[in-house]
């Protein structure tokens, strides 16, 4: 018969291994960077793999190949996620940052879509919930319903979230276009950032700045913060959101840069003067929003946002009517170029499409969250 004190040693190893299975972090749950302070230890068989500087995850089956600091400051082991998993894991196994996808309705439609989103995405933007007139309808009040939900649902699911867009000249509430002064505009931009941008501090770790700021030809377009403000509503807008939040990832985002055209050589002449006067960019957002045939013109666009010397990620991927040779050169041309660090598309499936109006087959979901071929020749490109 065993001793009292044996039958104490037992009881006490099952419950300190019954502690550890309980606090760790569970498969796909981040698991370190910076600023993270919670739990660094995964769960049985998973791994904690490093993804980039602020996010590290728990990856089932990986196998240890570097090490990284966790919350504690201690060593941990990192590695890449599995091959065998979605979009994202090879993304990630490729060198980069993520594959994401917008999305603003939580919880996801269907249980097929909401197992898609879980499976293959591994960043999320919000549509429309963290806009202006989503946020501050009104002057000083403000709305954190929508982008919460979005947020915590991110948290919960292990993902990164970038926050889309902090000045846009469209779904502007119509108090912040009847501003006329420079001052008051001044303000009313700080406080916007400033309240968005620490709202989520930590939680939204990339954010869109400014957005969609210029015209075809690559002059600045006419809005109420240029009109009011010239170019300065963009360095307004960047020290904010740095105060607010140092840690996080700051880019301007701009549509039709998916070629090397007037617009593109634009951008990255604005981004170096700026870069150069002190504004804290840290990224182009091209949202390559492609017609068919386009796809080609992608690699020299992405060589030439390069040029700026920031981060450039592909915001919002769209492709109408691609059977997925267009999708695989996008995929392709972002791998090769070392300054792209990640791919988030339109939506989850053809539904969510804004090319050129809601439900155009442009995604790599069916309506029923069904993988297209699209989906498998992206696959095919990161494996």
């Amino acid at each position: 018969m065993p001793s009292v004190l044996m039958i104490k040693a037992s009881g006490l190893a099952i419950l300190a291994t019954y502690l550890v299975q309980v606090s760790a972090v569970a498969p796909f749950g981040q698991c370190g960077g910076a600023g993270y302070t919670g739990d660094a230890v995964c769960a049985a068989g998973t791994t904690c793999a490093y993804a980039n500087d602020w996010y590290s995850q728990c990856i089932p089956g990986a196998i240890a190949t570097s090490t990284t600091t966790g919350a504690s400051g201690g060593a941990i082991t990192v590695a890449p996620p599995t091959t065998t998993d979605g979009l994202h894991a090879h993304m990630v196994a490729k060198g980069k940052e993520y594959f994401g996808a917008y999305l603003d309705t939580v919880p996801v439609g269907s249980a097929q879509c909401a197992d898609v989103v879980q499976a293959e995405f591994g960043e999320l933007t919000p549509r429309n919930s963290v806009k202006w007139d989503a946020t501050e309808p009104s002057r000083g009040s403000f709305v954190f319903s929508g982008g919460d939900t979005l947020v915590n649902f991110a948290a919960s699911s292990g993902k990164l979230v970038r926050g889309s867009p902090l000045i846009w000249h469209s779904q502007l509430p119509s108090w912040v276009s009847a501003i006329g002064d420079k001052t008051t505009l001044t303000s009313v931009i700080q406080v916007h950032v400033a309240t968005l941008v620490s709202r989520w501090k930590g939680k939204i770790y990339a954010w869109d700045v400014v957005n969609e700021i210029l015209n075809e030809d690559g002059t600045l377009r006419s809005s109420v913060f240029s009109r009011d403000l010239g170019e300065d509503f963009v360095s307004i807008a960047f020290n904010a959101a740095k105060a607010a939040d140092p840690l996080a990832k700051l880019y301007i985002n701009e549509y039709n840069i998916d070629a090397n055209n007037a617009k593109t050589r634009a951008i990255v002449l604005y981004v170096s003067k700026w870069k150069a006067a002190g504004v804290p960019i840290d990224g182009i957002g091209t949202q390559m929003h492609i017609s068919a045939g386009g796809a080609g013109s992608v690699s020299a666009a992405l060589t030439a946002l390069a040029g700026a010397g920031v981060d450039v990620a592909i915001t919002s991927l769209e492709i109408p009517g691609s059977s997925g040779s267009e999708w695989a050169t996008v995929v392709k041309a972002c791998l090769a170029q070392p300054k792209c660090i990640g791919i988030t598309v339109a939506g989850v499936s053809d539904p969510a499409s804004t090319f050129p109006t809601t439900g155009t087959s442009s995604l790599l979901f069916d309506s029923r969250c069904q993988k297209k071929p699209a989906y498998y020749s992206v696959l095919a490109a990161l494996s």
